[in-house]
């Protein structure tokens, strides 16, 4: 959920690229821990701190390829199921209803793939593609299981 991100990466070396990375994962799972803390919906805090573990444990993998360390970088094609391309994010506050939630944290995902297919495309090097390709999976993986409860939760309720 690298989205929020105001800073911009630069891909003059790997080891920028990895610490941009990586601020984006401690920022993803620190939003993670706030929605998680803000939500009422036990379903979704599990869901929430699922999130937020996966985002620590691509901050440990990304320090783990800063240090030197060799790291296998799973690849793959992701569904995108694009619900919650049509839906209109809001703010959230303490207020925030399951749907608000869920929409917010899936339009960050999609923000995050964003931001990484256009540093992909920016980073000449093929070990900053191979890296960019990789967050760009575990992003969209995050945004499918997050429209996947949306459609679970809320397109089955009416």
């Amino acid at each position: 959920m690298a989205g929020g991100r105001k800073k911009t990466a630069t891909c003059q070396t790997v080891h920028d690229v990895l610490q941009f990375a990586i601020q984006g994962e401690i920022e993803a799972a620190k939003g993670y821990g706030e929605m998680a803390r803000k939500t009422k919906t036990p379903g979704l805090k599990t869901m929430l701190l699922e999130l937020q573990s996966e985002e620590q444990n691509h901050k440990k993998l990304l320090e783990d390829l800063a240090a030197g360390k060799v790291v296998p970088l799973p690849t793959g094609e992701i569904e995108d199921l694009r619900i919650s391309d049509y839906l209109i994010e809001g703010p959230l506050d303490e207020g925030s209803s399951l749907q608000d939630l869920l929409i917010f944290a899936a339009k960050k995902e999609a923000k995050a793939v964003e931001l990484y297919t256009r540093l992909l495309g920016e980073c000449p090097l093929p070990e900053q593609k191979r890296l960019f390709e990789f967050l760009i999976q575990q992003e969209k993986s995050h945004k499918l299981k997050l429209e996947k409860e949306y459609e679970t939760t809320i397109l089955q309720e009416d």
